[in-house]
């Protein structure tokens, strides 16, 4: 856990959870407390000093929420996603904000790290000394401006896909598709509710936010407008890839079918030529005691089967 707080004029950090009430009751101060995977006993000591709800807690313990806000008289609770990409599988991990008039409560696992948000690398007193509501801006743009980069890597995906379709569609191909479409679909129950969670806290008059800082939230909330639109175009994308590659499939059928009619056909006269040299005629032909028609027939024959194997490779059947 670490709890760092502003008194107005100086940023003290490594605060132990028995001084987060004084620091809390300081005039004028703002107090963060960042804390990694908390233990029962930790979350139930900080919502007595925070006067959290006890559902906040249950919901925070429980790590199975979908992304939404939760407004309380004296909090606002938000939880949100981050989002990556590994070995072609995405991972989702739940992130809890509790924004409070002086504190601001963040809760995560170990593979975040808030404090490298990008408007937190020049320190923290300036996000301190504007309030917790700007710090708590300052996480939520950061976590969602990662999720662009995420975005191009889909793009690139989609891109590799679209081109191995065209060159060679094969079943892993498609297993490829469905799971990117399944990636699509947790991209989206991640993203698509925190447009609500934005649309409230730029549009309730809610305590917890200054009025000047509403600005930086829209700002963020466009971000998602954006987001979600590309994410529909990704969806439609991939239905289009996947149109192709059953088209793909269809005429490589078509392709097999072309060529076991050519082969049939030439077979069918090697059958015609087998016909006439049955077993009755085969004698008297070698014997020199068949007609003039019948050899007019045979060479017919075959003259008509190499004619059909170079007429079916002209047209490409063969």
């Amino acid at each position: 856990m670490k709890i760092t707080a502003w008194t107005g004029s100086k940023l003290r950090e490594g605060l132990t959870l028995g001084e987060l009430p004084k620091a809390l009751a300081a005039a004028q101060g703002t107090v963060w407390i960042d804390i990694v995977d908390p233990s029962t006993d930790q979350l139930e000591k900080l919502a007595d000093i925070l006067q959290l709800h006890e559902l906040v807690v249950e919901d925070i313990l429980a790590r199975n929420q979908r992304a939404r806000i939760s407004v309380h008289d004296d909090f606002v609770h938000l939880v949100m996603f981050t989002l990556t990409l590994a070995k072609k599988h995405l991972r989702d991990r739940e992130i809890d904000l509790v924004l409070g008039r002086r504190f601001l409560l963040s809760v995560h696992p170990s593979d975040w790290h808030p404090e490298k948000a990008h408007q937190l690398r020049d320190g923290l007193e300036l996000a301190f000394s504007k309030g917790p509501d700007y710090l708590l801006w300052a996480l939520v743009d950061s976590l969602v401006d990662s999720y662009f980069p995420l975005f191009d890597k889909i793009d690139e995906r989609i891109n590799d896909l679209e081109d191995r379709i065209v060159a060679r569609a094969d079943r892993a191909t498609v297993n490829d598709i469905f799971q990117l479409k399944r990636d699509l679909v947790s991209i989206r129950h991640a993203t698509s509710p925190q447009r609500e969670i934005f649309n409230q806290l730029t549009n309730r008059d809610l305590p917890f936010i200054q009025r000047h800082h509403l600005v930086y939230f829209r700002d963020v909330y466009d971000h998602l407008i954006r987001l979600t639109d590309e994410l529909e175009g990704y969806r439609d994308r991939l239905t289009g890839a996947l149109d192709a590659y059953l088209s793909t499939i269809n005429n490589n059928l078509a392709e097999i079918a072309k060529r076991l009619t050519a082969v049939t056909v030439i077979l069918a006269t090697i059958g015609a030529i087998g016909g006439i040299f049955g077993m009755s005629e085969a004698g008297p032909a070698l014997a020199g005691q068949e007609m003039v028609g019948f050899w007019i027939i045979t060479v017919a024959s075959v003259v008509f089967g190499v004619g059909m194997i170079f007429y079916l490779r002209r047209i490409d059947w063969l």
